[in-house]
C-alpha cells in the first residue's frame, strides 16, 4: 500500500508538468511544429551532404575530414539557439531595436571595403575576424525585412490609413536602397535576393501596383546601364554567358554548370548512395558543400530524395504563407511575407543554377549549404516567423 500511495505521488508532478506543456495556452502547442520539424530536416540533411562533399578534400580540410562536418554542426545549433532567442524576445518587442540593427548591418556591409573585408570567387563580401569569415550582407536580409515592416505597417497598424502612403513608401524604398548599393557592384547574387525582398514586401503591404511595376522597370533600367557602362566586373559578365550559352566554355566559365548537371544527371531515380557519388567523390564540381551542395543530393540521393528535399523546401514555405495568411497586423504579415520572398528566390536561384536554368549567383541554399552567417540569418527569420505564429495563436 505504502509503495502505491509512493508511486502516485511521484507521478502527480510528472502529470502536472504535462498538463502544463500540453494546455492550450502552452508555448509548446503553439508552435507550428511541421516548420520546425521541416527545417530542423533540412539542416540535418545538409550537414550530412556537406561531409559527404568535404570528407575527401585535404586541399581544405586540413586532413581532418570532419572539419567542416563539427563547424556545420555548431552553425545549425548556434542558428537554432537565435531562433528560440528570438521567439523568447517575441518580433514586436524587437520592434524598437530595429533601427540599431539596420545601422550595424549597414556599418558591417561598409566593413569589407576596408583591411578587414576579404574577397572570394571575385566577391568582395565577406569580413575575416579571428579567423572566421562572415557574410554581412545575410543579416542585411533580416535588417531590410524588420525596417520595411517597421516603416510601412506604422500608421496602418495605428489605424491612421488602410495602406501605406508615398511618404511611408519612399522611406522604405530608401532604408533597402542603401544595402542595395553596397552590394550591387560586388555581390549581383545579394542584390537579386535583396531587391526579390523588397519586391515581395511591397505587394504584400497593400501598396499600389504601380509601385511595383514601376520597381520592376527601374530594375531592368538599372541592369541595362550597369552593363552598358561596364560596371560589371569580367567574371560576372562571363558568368551570364555562360548562362546564355553553356557550351561557350565548357572548361572554363561553363564548367561549374556543366559539372553541376553532369553530377545530378548521373544519380538517375534512387542515386548512387551515400558518400559514394563518383563526381562528388572525385571533386569535379566546384564549391560543392556551399553553392552547388544540391549536386551533392542530385548524384547520391537521386531524383526521390532531390525531390524529397524540394518537397522540404515547399513546406516550410507552405507553413509560412500560411503564418503570413493568419498574422494579426499588418508588421506581423510583412515580416513573414518578406521572409517568403527571401527563402523562395533564394531557393530558385541556387537549385537553377545548378540545373543549369538560372545563372550562376554564388547564393547559398537555405538551411543546407555550408556557412555561420546564412545559417544564423534563415534560423532567425525561423524563429521571426514561430513567434508570429505564437502571438497570433495566443490573441486567437
Amino acid at each position: 500500500m505504502s509503495v502505491h500511495t509512493l508511486t502516485v505521488g511521484s507521478l502527480a508532478p510528472r502529470r502536472g508538468a504535462v498538463r502544463r506543456l500540453l494546455a492550450k495556452d502552452s508555448v509548446a502547442r503553439r508552435i507550428d511544429w511541421v516548420l520546425m520539424v521541416a527545417a530542423l530536416a533540412l539542416s540535418g540533411l545538409g550537414t550530412v551532404l556537406i561531409y559527404s562533399a568535404t570528407r575527401n578534400r585535404t586541399d581544405i580540410t586540413g586532413g581532418d575530414p570532419e572539419f567542416f562536418l563539427v563547424r556545420q554542426i555548431v552553425n545549425v545549433a548556434i542558428g537554432l539557439a537565435l531562433a528560440v532567442l528570438i521567439m523568447w524576445l517575441g518580433h514586436h518587442r524587437l520592434r524598437s531595436a530595429v533601427p540599431v540593427v539596420y545601422v550595424l548591418s549597414l556599418a558591417a556591409m561598409a566593413l569589407v571595403f576596408t583591411p578587414l573585408g576579404t574577397e572570394i570567387n571575385g566577391q568582395r563580401a565577406w569580413l575575416s575576424i579571428g579567423g572566421y569569415t562572415l557574410q554581412p550582407g545575410e543579416f542585411a536580409k533580416v535588417a531590410i525585412v524588420l525596417g520595411m515592416a517597421m516603416i510601412l505597417a506604422d500608421q496602418v497598424d495605428a489605424g491612421d490609413r488602410e495602406y501605406p502612403g508615398t511618404r511611408a513608401i519612399l522611406q522604405a524604398l530608401a532604408l533597402a536602397g542603401a544595402p542595395l548599393c553596397v552590394v550591387v557592384v560586388d555581390d549581383m547574387g545579394m542584390a537579386m535576393v535583396l531587391s526579390f525582398i523588397v519586391l515581395g514586401i511591397l505587394l504584400a503591404s497593400g501598396t499600389p501596383l504601380r509601385w511595383s511595376l514601376g520597381l520592376m522597370l527601374a530594375g531592368v533600367v538599372g541592369a541595362v546601364l550597369v552593363w552598358a557602362l561596364g560596371v560589371l566586373d569580367e567574371y560576372q559578365l562571363d558568368r551570364f554567358g555562360a548562362f546564355v550559352n553553356p557550351s561557350l566554355d565548357p572548361s572554363g566559365v561553363g564548367y561549374n554548370t556543366n559539372q553541376a548537371r553532369i553530377a545530378i544527371g548521373s544519380g538517375g531515380l534512387y542515386g548512387k548512395g551515400l558518400f559514394h557519388g563518383t563526381q562528388t567523390t572525385g571533386q569535379f564540381v566546384p564549391e560543392q558543400h556551399t553553392d552547388f551542395i544540391f549536386t551533392v543530393a542530385g548524384e547520391e540521393l537521386g531524383f526521390v530524395g532531390a525531390g524529397g528535399i524540394i518537397l522540404l523546401i515547399a513546406l516550410v514555405l507552405w507553413r509560412a504563407l500560411r503564418i503570413a495568411r493568419g498574422s494579426s497586423d499588418l508588421y506581423s504579415t510583412i515580416i513573414a511575407a518578406g521572409i517568403v520572398a527571401w527563402l523562395s528566390f533564394q531557393c530558385f536561384e541556387n537549385i537553377g543554377m545548378a540545373l543549369g536554368i538560372m545563372p550562376v549567383a554564388g547564393i547559398p541554399l537555405p538551411f543546407l549549404s555550408y556557412g555561420g552567417t546564412a545559417m544564423f540569418a534563415t534560423w532567425i527569420a525561423i524563429g521571426l516567423l514561430q513567434s508570429i505564429r505564437l502571438k497570433r495563436s495566443l490573441s486567437a
